[in-house]
Parts: C-alpha cells; sequence; structure tokens
C-alpha cells in the first residue's frame, strides 16, 4: 500500500495527479480509481476528484503497471503456433502481466521476446494476452499475434464462445455430483487485493462443476467457468465451503488444521499452491473460424498430490472424460 500526503500547493484531479505521481498513463490512473484500489481520505476515490491541501490518498499497486517493457528471453511451453495464435502451457509461479513487485519476467516480457511484433496488439502491456491465469494456477492459454486475431479473439470471450475446464482439488466432499454457483463477485470493500461475494459493484460470475472423484477429505473436480472474472473459481468455490486446496487467500491453507487424519494433513501440507489447473480450451480460430480444441497434461505437483491421495488421475481421465462438452463425463470411476 503506498500513502501519499497531497502537496499544499495543489489543486488537480485525482486521475492527473496518479499518472504524474507514479509515472503510468492517465487511462492506467483512471482504471486503479474504478478497481477501488485508491482511497481518498479513507474513502473510494473518484477520477474527477479535486484534490486539496491536507488530502491523503492510499494507493494499492496490485494492478499497477511499469511504462516500459524489455523483452526478455524465457523457455516457453508452446502448444500451437502460426501467424495468427500462440497456444502455450502456463507453469505454476509464473506471473502473466507487470504488475507492482513484478516488473521483470513475466510472460509478458517472454512473449515479446519470442515474438516482438507482439508487443503492439491490444494496446500498452498486454502482448496479445485475451484472458489470464493467476501466478499459481498452471494451465493452457491462448495469445493473439495480431489486432485482428486479438479483436476475434477478444469478441469470443465477451459472447461466451469459448470453452475453458479446470482440474481442481478442494477441500471436503462433494455433497452432489454437479452444481452451479452463479454469485456475482467484485472487489473486496476492504481488502483491494482480493475478490468478495458482497462487493460494491457486483457483476455477473457463473461457474459450473463436475464430480470427478472423492477422495477421502477431498474432491476433485472438473470446473467451467461460463463467464471470466478474477479469481472467479477459488472465490466461487470457497463461497460453497470448498476452498481450493493449497489457495492461501480464499482459505484453502486454514482448512489443513480441520483435518483429523494424519497421513492426509502431511500429503496436504506439502501443497505449495492453489491446485486449480487450466485443463482444456476450445475457441475458433480467428482466420478460419475453425473450432480448435487444446489441452495439457496435468502438472507434476498436482499428480503427486493426487497419487498421495489414492488416485492415479492420467489413465483415469484417458478412461473417464471426453473431448466434448459433457460427453463422457464418468462422474464417480
Amino acid at each position: 500500500m503506498l500513502e501519499i500526503q497531497v502537496p499544499d500547493d495543489l489543486e488537480e484531479r485525482l486521475d492527473v495527479f496518479l499518472s504524474k505521481r507514479l509515472g503510468i498513463s492517465r487511462s492506467q490512473a483512471k482504471n486503479l480509481i474504478q478497481e477501488g484500489l485508491v482511497q481518498l481520505n479513507a474513502r473510494p476515490g473518484k477520477a474527477s476528484a479535486k484534490l486539496k491541501r491536507g488530502d491523503k490518498l492510499q494507493v494499492s499497486l496490485v494492478e499497477a503497471t511499469p511504462p516500459r517493457l524489455e523483452p526478455q528471453p524465457m523457455d516457453l511451453d508452446i502448444l500451437y503456433e502460426d501467424e495468427e495464435i500462440l497456444v502455450l502451457s502456463k507453469p505454476a509461479g509464473l506471473v502473466v502481466q507487470p504488475g507492482a513487485g513484478h516488473f521483470s519476467a513475466t510472460l509478458v516480457h517472454g512473449l515479446l521476446a519470442h515474438c516482438p511484433r507482439i508487443g503492439s496488439v491490444g494496446g500498452e502491456t498486454r502482448a496479445g494476452l485475451v484472458h489470464r491465469l493467476d501466478k499459481d494456477t498452471s494451465g493452457v492459454m491462448i495469445v493473439a499475434k495480431t489486432q485482428m486475431a486479438h479483436e476475434a479473439l477478444s469478441r469470443q470471450f465477451s459472447q461466451r464462445r469459448v470453452h475453458k475446464e479446470y482440474l481442481a482439488l478442494v477441500h471436503g466432499r462433494m455433497s452432489q455430483r454437479s452444481g452451479t454457483v452463479e454469485t456475482p463477485l467484485g472487489r473486496d470493500r476492504k481488502d483491494p487485493k482480493k475478490i468478495s461475494t458482497r462487493p460494491r459493484k457486483p457483476k455477473e460470475a457463473v461457474t459450473r462443476w463436475d464430480l470427478l472423484a472423492w477422495l477421502e477429505t477431498t474432491s476433485w473436480l472438473r470446473i467451467i467457468p461460463e463467464t471470466g472474472r478474477t479469481h472467479q473459481i477459488r472465490v466461487h468455490m470457497a463461497s460453497i465451503g470448498h476452498p481450493v486446496v493449497g489457495d492461501p487467500l480464499y482459505g484453502g491453507k486454514r482448512r489443513l488444521k480441520d483435518l483429523s487424519s494424519d497421513p492426509q494433513r502431511n500429503f496436504l501440507m506439502r501443497v505449495k499452491r492453489q491446485l486449480l489447473h487450466a485443463w482444456r480450451i476450445s475457441i475458433e480460430h480467428p482466420s478460419s473460424g475453425e473450432r480448435m480444441w487444446f489441452q495439457v497434461p496435468i502438472p507434476g505437483d498436482m499428480v503427486m498430490v493426487l497419487r498421495d491421495l489414492g488416485l492415479d488421475p492420467a489413465p483415469w481421465l484417458e478412461r473417464n472424460l471426453g473431448v466434448g462438452r459433457g460427453q463422457g463425463i464418468g462422474l464417480i470411476p
């Protein structure tokens, strides 16, 4: 949290002042304010607010981005690439986009090194991004290499024509074999780093889930988000009492103390991040319109935990899950 005392001789709009003080564009400053990340005298700020002597600002920089980006070569796990799109597998621990505390070695820096022309696609700091994954969520991502592809893919996301499937290990035994969570989401009123089910400005959020297996004190799920809100799956699962195992922000770590089984606790204590994996995605190719599916294997840390809990996921998935929506789900093996 950055605290700023407004100078005595200043009379300026809040967004203009932040743009100059933080070295970011005015539109970025407005975004920070609209996301509820700027407090003016302990109240949510407005971009048009006129600052005056004695005003105090508190700015959370979780969404702030640096003004310049330099390419940084890195090993990208590319699944598919042509002139319009690039599909890759993002490992857990890799930050997707620059922000406070992460001004280098992000996926965007690696994309700029791999394909320099991508820097002009989608606006500053985006480098072709049409969606994001949290730092500690692994899985498949689509990147646009041209402005035309970016616009086409963005329309698909906004019109909900992109099909995404996640795999997650959550605390507790689900009482049903499938369900839907439709609780609106938005920035938490008190902590701008968190997303809440009771925000000031709620936005529609819909998450469907299928039970794949019960594993004593946890459940393994296939999760299909119908909308794409920040932290959507993590917050929705926590809101129904089943936080993602290993999630430090939404209760996945705290639930470990409730485990009565020593072996279970020992296995889950090894988890270093939220066990959420973007397993599969389907889009229409921006040029041809062809429906394309991309799938990435379950990462090693998730496989290890599942095996410790008694399930080998690779043959199970091959046997029980079909390629298309609703095909061969096979809820309980």
